[in-house]
Order: structure tokens, then C-alpha cells, then sequence
């Protein structure tokens, strides 16, 4: 099989629609996620096994910044409990 146009009547017979576009992005990049449904309909035609089409790769992430403590609110001392303040809204004066 040298063509993506090959790919999509094959999948079609396993129950898999996708255009031609799904397709190529398909076998032309490295998708983020794919539908078990298309890896297994992909093993089949290809007769392969899982191994032999999917290579887990970690990716180590940054740690998520969180907020800083600053503000214009001071911190909360260890123990304390803040609640929140009702807002009171006034009429313009005139």
C-alpha cells in the first residue's frame, strides 16, 4: 500500500468512515490521540500487532505555576478561616 486513497475503502469495510483529508493527517503525522476502534481496524489491515504500530513515549511536563501570594490581600494565617464578604451596592448619589 503505497497510497493514503488505498487506506480509506479499508477502513470502510471495518466500519471506519473517514475523508481523505482524516486520512492522510493519519498516516502523514503523529496523531495525539487515535479511536482504539481505528488502531484496531489499522492492525488488521496491516496485519501487525499493537506493538509493532504503537511505541509508548513519555513526555515530561513542566509544573503548573500556581498563584503567587502576593496581592492586595495579605495571606491567611495558618488556621484561619476567610469567608467571604457580602458586597453592598449603593444608588449613585446625584
Amino acid at each position: 500500500m503505497f497510497n493514503t486513497t488505498d487506506l480509506a475503502p479499508l477502513l470502510a469495510e471495518r466500519g471506519i468512515q473517514m475523508s481523505a483529508s482524516q486520512v492522510h493527517r493519519l498516516v502523514t503525522g503523529t496523531p495525539e490521540r487515535l479511536n482504539l476502534q481505528v488502531f484496531a481496524a489499522l492492525c488488521d489491515i496491516l496485519d501487525a500487532g499493537p506493538a509493532e504500530l504503537f511505541e509508548p513515549v513519555v513526555i515530561t511536563s513542566t509544573r503548573r505555576k500556581t498563584a503567587e501570594k502576593t496581592g492586595p490581600f495579605p495571606p491567611a494565617s495558618p488556621g484561619e478561616v476567610r469567608r467571604p464578604r457580602r458586597a453592598r451596592i449603593v444608588p449613585d448619589q446625584p
